[in-house]
């Protein structure tokens, strides 16, 4: 493997994957893509390149020249909204050459609805989730978010029919979904399924910063880990996809999957839980094994700065 090709290059979940690379395989070229360069990204990969936004009918075609102009043998597309329009090319190029989950967890992951709907077809518990265009909330309080794409942005604790009625108007699209307590029990689950069909997942508690998980226990809780197991073969998990949860009195409670490498992806890396590499691994044909890790270790993310133009 000579070249890989990343995403979304400006965030924090392909730069942490970008650092991996490096780390294991030093001579490997890596590129990466962005919207613009005003970012990092550049400090990460060999040749940055800007592209148009996903949602650009040039996009798909500027990523097809680039494959093809920088001769890449690998592909990591890393974006929500980059994923939900990349099915030709991931289809082209096929699992020897372009990294992601699979077309089920995707396809999924990508709608909260879709993900509720599969919880419950699994036999799983599930949240209450429905269309803010189907009526008022089930109960309150309750959430209401975007059915599409993921993060904190665009969340919002709706507490009565008065701010249903302002926030459904404000967010059509969105969906309502029962609010899952206590709200310093979420879990995010980093889950791991080879093509041979074994699965590892990471439990850790986390604490939110700025969006992001900045502070993180691994926990061990064995209904959790059924559960995501569960997820990764009904959903046909070719790779990594993270899991977010809360477990509440009634136990865990699943409320999105993420079809991607998530935000803990370098910390979790430090611990052992190294999916990244497992990917790679697997797409060149080689085997991989599962570490036990210890519970009880906790990751925290850390900042840095750096100049790199003097005026």
């Amino acid at each position: 493997m000579k070249s890989i090709l990343i995403t979304g290059i400006g965030g924090d979940i392909a730069q942490g994957v970008a650092t991996i690379l490096r780390s294991r395989w030093p001579s490997c070229r890596l590129y990466g893509t962005d919207t613009h360069d005003q970012h990092g990204g550049a400090l990460f990969t060999d040749e940055l390149f800007v592209l148009p936004p996903a949602a650009d009918p040039r996009y798909i075609g500027a990523v097809r020249s680039l494959l093809e102009s920088c001769q890449v043998d690998a592909f990591l597309p890393m974006s929500e909204p980059e994923l939900a329009v990349l099915g030709p090319v991931v289809a082209e190029l096929g699992p020897l050459r372009c990294v992601t989950a699979g077309p089920s967890v995707i396809s999924v992951g990508l709608d909260k609805l879709a993900t509720a709907e599969a919880l419950r077809r699994f036999g799983l518990p599930a949240p209450w989730t429905i269309p803010v265009g189907d009526g008022e909330p089930l109960s309150y309080p309750c959430i209401l978010k975007n059915r599409f794409g993921s993060g904190s942005r665009a969340v919002f604790v709706v507490r009565d029919k008065y701010e249903a009625s302002y926030l459904g108007e404000k967010y059509p699209q969105a969906i309502y979904q029962e609010l899952l307590e206590p709200a310093d029990r979420e879990i995010t689950c980093a889950v791991y399924r080879t093509r041979d069909g074994r699965t590892a997942s990471l439990l850790m508690l986390r604490r939110l910063t700025g969006g992001f998980t900045g502070w993180a226990r691994v926990i061990e809780d064995n209904e959790t880990s059924r559960m995501c197991e569960v997820l990764a073969e009904r959903l046909d998990l070719r790779g990594s996809m993270n899991v977010q949860l809360r477990l509440t009195d009634r136990g865990p409670r699943v409320f999105e999957i993420n079809p991607r490498f998530s935000s803990t992806v370098l910390m979790r890396h430090r611990l052992g839980f190294s999916d990244v590499v497992w990917a790679f691994e697997e797409m060149q044909g080689r085997a991989v094994s599962f570490p036990t890790i210890a519970s009880g270790q906790v990751m925290v993310r850390v900042q840095d700065a750096v100049v790199v133009q003097n005026s």
